[in-house]
């Protein structure tokens, strides 16, 4: 079961992925995309080495201890639709969203953990979940307006 899960989310990461880099501006779809993935990497593997939380059925198992398509693609591409979702937001409404987008993203971590062998907690939390991924979420979002702020300064 937990393979068909894994192809499946393979399946919807690329299709949403299709579909967020048809729409412009394409620098800064593949830029959240990209600094989403480098900074989860990031803290994945520290999670992972201190051994808070494993990964028992993944791809690639024989060269990645993490959820590569988690962190190399879901979670990106998630960040791509935030990122378009606010674009024109005040930061109410951005803290808001980005609530939202993190529950649902907990709220299904929590189901594969409780229901399947793709996730496993030690002494990791939903909790802990969620302010990750609100951190990092609303992170690259700040560090994209400032990116944004700089290019139209030239």
């Amino acid at each position: 079961m937990e393979r068909t899960i894994l192809w499946g989310f393979l399946l919807i990461g690329i299709v949403l992925m299709i579909f967020s880099l048809r729409k412009a501006p394409i620098k800064e779809s593949i830029t959240i995309f990209l600094l989403t993935a480098y900074f989860s990497t990031f803290i994945g593997v520290i999670v992972e080495r201190n051994k808070m939380v494993e990964y028992p059925v993944r791809n690639l198992q024989n060269y990645f201890e993490t959820s590569i398509l988690y962190e190399y693609l879901l979670l990106p591409v998630v960040c791509i639709y935030f990122y378009k979702s606010t674009y024109n937001s005040r930061y109410p409404s951005i803290i808001l969203q980005c609530a939202l987008y993190t529950s649902v993203l907990t709220i299904i971590e929590v189901l594969l953990e409780r229901y399947t062998n793709l996730v496993k907690y030690n002494t990791w939390t939903w909790m802990h979940t969620f302010v990750s991924l609100f951190s990092l979420i609303l992170f690259v979002r700040i560090l994209m307006q400032l990116i944004n702020r700089k290019d139209s300064s030239h």
